[in-house]
């Protein structure tokens, strides 16, 4: 059974799945490259299959085989993806079969458009705005060969969000404010519910120090070191962190497009 870190990129999703890479499978040496959490879903997932993945109806018709294949052996695996919850006719992305449960990982959009724009290299916030706000946005690559390029269907933010809380199966909600403002409430939040849908346990003193070495500053110059595979293009992936606050870095007008764009749901997080 799959437990999804689900999010809208650039959402905190990298800093969560490093966290629970830490409690859960003992690393006192925090490495930002270990991918003891992966991605799904990876070219890989869909060779036995002997379809065309690049196809979005041949992706979409063969996504939840492709978990129950995965989950044959019956064991628990924690899972990062960017793919909305969509659902294509009969077909969908997931389902409570294939789930054991969610943590899903939301940002206020004002702050998610400047690390989109670096992330992806929008060349300014109007175009880093139309990708947040295009229902049919994807991101990914067709006809590559690298096993994580694999097209990802995101919609825009405000379907992303509101797809991913209709699934209510051992379902947790996780703010990227709120990580910030106070990561070790947060995280033991997070780890307490592992252990209340798993067999996992988690001491105290294993918590604390997975919060100490997960903190941006550290991750930060690990990527300076060593490089991030999750980057692109030589882009830096730990980019702003803390200090990216839309009150300075996004004018009146961007602000106001957003905020009447995903109103609805900014009011429900409480983020206005």
């Amino acid at each position: 059974m799959i437990v999804w870190l689900a999010s809208y990129p650039k959402s905190g999703n990298t800093w969560v799945k490093i966290f629970l890479n830490s409690i859960l499978f003992s690393e006192d040496r925090i490495d930002i490259n270990k991918n003891n959490i992966r991605l799904f879903p990876l070219r890989s997932d869909f060779n036995t299959l002997n379809i065309d993945v690049d196809n979005v109806k041949e992706f979409a018709d063969n996504c939840l085989y492709a978990q129950n294949l995965i989950n044959l052996d019956n064991e628990i695996k924690f899972f990062k993806t960017h793919n909305a919850l969509w659902k294509l006719g009969e077909k969908s992305f997931t389902n409570e079969e294939n789930t054991l449960g969610v943590l899903h990982i939301v940002r206020d959009p004002r702050n998610v458009i400047t690390s989109l724009k670096n992330h992806f290299k929008k060349k300014n916030y109007e175009d880093a705005l139309d990708f947040l706000k295009d229902e049919k946005q994807s991101i990914g690559s067709k006809g590559e060969t690298t096993d994580i390029h694999l097209p990802t269907i995101i919609s825009s933010w405000s379907n992303h969000y509101n797809s991913w809380k209709k699934m209510k199966k051992n379902y947790l909600l996780i703010k990227y404010e709120k990580l910030l403002e106070n990561p070790l409430e947060e995280f033991i939040k997070i780890s307490k519910f592992i252990e209340r849908i798993s067999n996992q346990k988690f001491a105290e003193e294993k918590i604390e120090s997975a919060v100490i070495n997960c903190g941006f500053e550290k991750l930060k110059k690990q990527e300076e070191r060593n490089g991030f595979v999750e980057a692109i293009d030589n882009q830096k992936f730990f980019f702003l962190g803390p200090k990216n606050n839309w009150k300075i870095l996004i004018n009146e007008k961007i602000q106001k497009d957003i905020e009447k764009s995903f109103g609805k749901e900014m009011v429900e997080l409480g983020y206005l």
